[in-house]
C-alpha cells in the first residue's frame, strides 16, 4: 500500500478541484460537506493503512514513492516524489485525522454561509497543501507546500473578508490576512537562500541523500559557518510559520478567520510547519551546535512571553492564540537541546488538546450568538454541558495534570532541557508552565462559571448541534488518553524495558542526529534509559506549578474574588498595560518599519521619484516629441517652391561638405 502513497494528497486536492469548479452549482449543503469531508477521510484511511502496514513489516528505511516527473533542464532532474518514513507517517496522520474532525465541525458552525462551498474548497486545499509539506522527499516539495499553506492561510483568515476586526491598525479581517501574508514572507526568504546554499554546495535538495551526506561526513561540516548559516536561515523560516520571535506578530491577529480555519492553522497544519522542517533536517541542525542554542532560546523566550501576554486577553480566541505560540515555543526549546521525539510527540498532543480547545471556543461563540468576549460570558456550562466538559478535559490537558495527554509530552520537555544542562531555560519554562495552567483555568472559570453576565435579552445560549460536539467528544478522548503511547521509562517499568511507544516509533528518524550529538560530546539529551531521582522530583515539581497556577485562577475568577485581579491590574498598572498591548511588539514594528516605509513611499517613492522622476521623464518624451514634430510640421506648406528650395539648399550644403572634406 505505501506505493500508493500519492492517494493521501491526491483525494483531498479532487475535493478542492470539484468544490471549486462546481460548488456554485451544488445547492444542498450536506453534498459539499460530504464532498469536503469524504476527501479528507480518505487521505486519513490510507495513511491508517500505510501506518499499519509499516508496524506489520518493520521497514527500517525510508520508502520513497515516485509520482511523476516534475523539473527537467540540463543535467537537473526532480521529481515530485514522497518520503515515507515514521516522521512523515506521523504529521500525516495528524494533519488527515484532526483535519478530518475539523471539517466535520465545520459542517454546522458554517451552516447557511453564503460561501460554504468555497470555504470547503479552500479547507481541501489547505489539508492537499500541508500534506505535500510533510510527505515531500525534498526541500523544494516541502517549498511547495510550505507556500500552499501560506496562500491558504490568506484565502482561509480573510474569509469573512467584508467583517470588522480589532486588531492593532486591523480593522478588517482582510487586514489581518494580509499581515500574516507579508510576515510570513519575511521568513520564507531566509528557507529561499537557505534552498539556495544547500543546492549550490552540495548538488541535491533531496532530504535523503543530504542526510546521507551529513551522518558520514560529521568531521567536516560540524560546526561549520556554512552549516550554520544554512541552519539560521531555516530557522529564520520556521520563526514566520510557527511564530516565534521575532515573528509571532501575525498569528493572534489570524482569529479573524472563522474558528475552524483557527483550529486548522493552530492545531493540526500550518504552525507545526516549522517543526517538522528542524526535525526532518535534524542531522542538518545537530551540526550547528549554536544554531541549536538559538533555537531554544528563541523557543523558551517566546513560550514566556506569549503565556504572560495570555493572561490578560479577553478575547476568547485571542488566549488561545497566544497559548498556541506559547506552546510552539516548548516544541522549539525541546528541538533546540536534541529532544526531537518529545518536541514531535508535543505536536501530537498538542493537535489534541489545542484542536478542541479551539472547536470548544467555536461552539461557545457559536452558542452565544458571536460574542468572543469572555468578560460577556460566564454560567454557560448549564446551558453547554458538552462543550463544558470536552473544554474542560482539554484545559486540564493542556495544563499538565496527570495523567492528560499533554502532562507526558510537556513533562517530557522539562525533564530533557533540565537533564541538558539549560537550567535557565528550564527555570524559565518552569515558569511559563504555571502561567499556562493560570490563563487556561482563567479562561474556564470567566466563560463556564460564575454570574451570568451576558445580556439575556438578546443572548440567548444554547449547545451545538451533534455534528459540531461528535469532533468535540473524539479529541476529548485523545486529550486524555493519547499521551500513553509516550509514557516516559521512569514511569512505565512495568510495561517493560521500552515503553514509550512514540520513542521507539520515531527513534529510527533521529539515529544519525542522535549518533552526532554523542560523538560531539554534547551536553545535549541523555540518551540511556536510567532511573534519575531528579526526574521523579521534577515531575512532582512540575505537577504543583500546574497545580498552583490552578488555584491562584480559581480564587482570583470566583464571584466573591472579582476584586484580587482588579487590584492587581490597578497596582501594577503599567505592567499590565505592557501585557495587554503584547509588549508592545507590534506598535514597535509599525513605528519602526510600516509607518517609516509608507512615508517614505508616500513623501519620496510616490510624490517625488514616480510623480515626478518617473512621470516626468515619460510626459517629457512625449513633450519633446510633440514640440520636434510641432516645428517639423511647420516645413509641409504643399508649396512646390517651398520644397525646390529645400531641395536646392540641401544639395548646396551636400556640394560645400564635399569640397571640404578634399
Amino acid at each position: 500500500m505505501i506505493n500508493y502513497a500519492y492517494l493521501i494528497p491526491l483525494f483531498p486536492l479532487i475535493g478542492f478541484f470539484i468544490l471549486g469548479v462546481f460548488g456554485k452549482f451544488l445547492k444542498k449543503e450536506n453534498i459539499i460537506g460530504f464532498i469536503g469531508n469524504f476527501s479528507v477521510l480518505l487521505s486519513f484511511i490510507i495513511t491508517s493503512i500505510i501506518f499499519i502496514e509499516w508496524l506489520i513489516k518493520g521497514y527500517d528505511e525510508p520508502r520513497i514513492v515516485y509520482v511523476l516527473p516534475w523539473i527537467s533542464t540540463g543535467e537537473i532532474n526532480i521529481y515530485w516524489a514522497y518520503q515515507i518514513d515514521q516522521l512523515s507517517i506521523t504529521f500525516s496522520l495528524i494533519v488527515t485525522g484532526v483535519g478530518f474532525l475539523i471539517h466535520l465541525y465545520s459542517i454546522g458552525y458554517m451552516h447557511k454561509d453564503r460561501s460554504f462551498y468555497r470555504f470547503f474548497a479552500y479547507m481541501n486545499l489547505f489539508i492537499f497543501m500541508m500534506l505535500n509539506l510533510v510527505l515531500a522527499n525534498s526541500f523544494l516539495l516541502t517549498f511547495l507546500g510550505w507556500e500552499g499553506v501560506g496562500l491558504c492561510s490568506y484565502l482561509l483568515i480573510g474569509f469573512w473578508y467584508d467583517r470588522k476586526f480589532e486588531g492593532t491598525r486591523i480593522e478588517w479581517t482582510g487586514d489581518a490576512a494580509n499581515k500574516a501574508f507579508i510576515v510570513n514572507r519575511i521568513g520564507d526568504f531566509g528557507f529561499l537562500i537557505a534552498m539556495f546554499l544547500l543546492f549550490i554546495n552540495f548538488q541535491t535538495l533531496n532530504y535523503k541523500e543530504l542526510n546521507d551526506i551529513f551522518a558520514n561526513t560529521f568531521g567536516t561540516y560540524y560546526n561549520a559557518g556554512l552549516i550554520t548559516a544554512i541552519t539560521l536561515l531555516l530557522f529564520l523560516g520556521c520563526t514566520g510559520k510557527s511564530a516565534q520571535i521575532p515573528l509571532a506578530v501575525w498569528l493572534p491577529d489570524a482569529m479573524a478567520g472563522p474558528t475552524p480555519v483557527s483550529a486548522l492553522i493552530h492545531a493540526a497544519t500550518m504552525v507545526t510547519s516549522g517543526i517538522f522542517l528542524v526535525a526532518r533536517n535534524a542531522t542538518l541542525f545537530s551540526l550547528a551546535p549554536t544554531t541549536m542554542l538559538v533555537i531554544a532560546v528563541i523557543g523558551t523566550l517566546t513560550a514566556f512571553f506569549a503565556a504572560t501576554i495570555g493572561v490578560v486577553q479577553n478575547d476568547i480566541k485571542k488566549v488561545l492564540a497566544y497559548s498556541t505560540v506559547s506552546q510552539l515555543g516548548f516544541m522549539f526549546a525541546a528541538l533546540g537541546v536534541g529532544a526531537f521525539v518529545a518536541g514531535v510527540f508535543h505536536v501530537m498532543t498538542h493537535a489534541f488538546f489545542k484542536g478542541l480547545l479551539f472547536l470548544g471556543a467555536g461552539s461557545v461563540i457559536h452558542g452565544m450568538h458571536e460574542e468572543q468576549n469572555i468578560k460577556r460570558m460566564g454560567g454557560l456550562r448549564n446551558y453547554m454541558p458538552k462543550t463544558y466538559f470536552t473544554f474542560f478535559i482539554a484545559t486540564l490537558s493542556i495544563s499538565g495534570i496527570p495523567f492528560f495527554s499533554g502532562f507526558f509530552s510537556k513533562d517530557e520537555i522539562l525533564w530533557k532541557l533540565f537533564s541538558s544542562g539549560n537550567l535557565i531555560l528550564w527555570i524559565i519554562l518552569v515558569f511559563t508552565a504555571f502561567f499556562t495552567a493560570f490563563y487556561m483555568f482563567r479562561l474556564l472559570n470567566l466563560v463556564f462559571f460564575g454570574t451570568e453576565r451576558f445580556d439575556k435579552h438578546h443572548i440567548h445560549p444554547h449547545e451545538s448541534p451533534k455534528i459540531m460536539t461528535l469532533p468535540l467528544q473524539i479529541l476529548a478522548i485523545l486529550s486524555a488518553f493519547g499521551g500513553f503511547i509516550g509514557i516516559p521509562y521512569a514511569l512505565g517499568l512495568w510495561l517493560g524495558e521500552h515503553p514509550n511507544l512514540i520513542e521507539n516509533w520515531l527513534n529510527p528518524v533521529f539515529e544519525d542526529a542522535n549518533r552526532i550529538f554523542v560523538l560531539s560530546n554534547s551536553p545535549g539529551i541523555s540518551l540511556s534509559h536510567q532511573i534519575h531521582i531528579e526526574e521523579y522530583l521534577l515531575m512532582i515539581l512540575s505537577i504543583i506549578v500546574a497545580l498552583s497556577g490552578i488555584f491562584l485562577a480559581n480564587k482570583f475568577y470566583s464571584d466573591e474574588q472579582w476584586s484580587i485581579p482588579r487590584k492587581l491590574a490597578s497596582n501594577f498598572k503599567s505592567l499590565y498595560k505592557t501585557l495587554y498591548h503584547k509588549y508592545y511588539v507590534d506598535e514597535f514594528y509599525f513605528y519602526s518599519i510600516v509607518d517609516p516605509i509608507i512615508f517614505i513611499s508616500n513623501k519620496f517613492l510616490w510624490k517625488i521619484f514616480d510623480s515626478q522622476i518617473i512621470d516626468g521623464i515619460v510626459n517629457g518624451s512625449a513633450t519633446v516629441t510633440i514640440k520636434i514634430s510641432e516645428y517639423l510640421r511647420r516645413m509641409q506648406t504643399g508649396f512646390v517652391q517651398n520644397y525646390a528650395l529645400m531641395m536646392f539648399t540641401g544639395i548646396i550644403i551636400i556640394f560645400i561638405w564635399i569640397l571640404l572634406s578634399f
